[in-house]
């Protein structure tokens, strides 16, 4: 539930179409509390928030998956840096997708983006 994400969430919230399912993921403890404070935006847009080691329960159904998962660049930190850290996380979320929601089209904006879309 990191800046990124939270933004991104309540830009989706408030503009996807009606009926649309929106689940959030984090490994953040916090981000079921992010989904229920979305959920009082007055749409008919379903909000769920899930957290923990483990998303696959976030990802059942889902068509879209957007992965702004990761560790911002911090002082001292090269893009070698960044990529060998946010690498992993991006390759996990893959995995869980690639079992859970195959077919899924999957949007990753994880710095550094030119290295981690290839791991898609």
């Amino acid at each position: 539930a990191g800046g990124i994400g939270q933004a991104l969430a309540l830009l989706l919230k408030t503009q996807l179409p009606s009926g649309s399912e929106l689940s959030l993921y984090d490994i953040a403890p916090v981000t079921p509390g992010v989904a229920v404070d979305l959920s009082h935006i007055p749409t008919a847009v379903k909000i769920k928030g899930y957290s923990g080691e483990d998303a696959k329960p976030a990802l059942v159904g889902a068509d879209i998956v957007l992965i702004s998962a990761g560790v911002a660049r911090k002082p001292g930190m090269d893009r070698s840096d960044l990529f060998n850290v946010n690498a992993g996380i991006v390759r996990n979320l893959v995995e869980q997708i690639a079992v859970t929601c195959p077919k899924a089209c999957i949007g990753i904006i994880t710095n550094p983006v030119n290295t981690t879309v290839a791991i898609a």
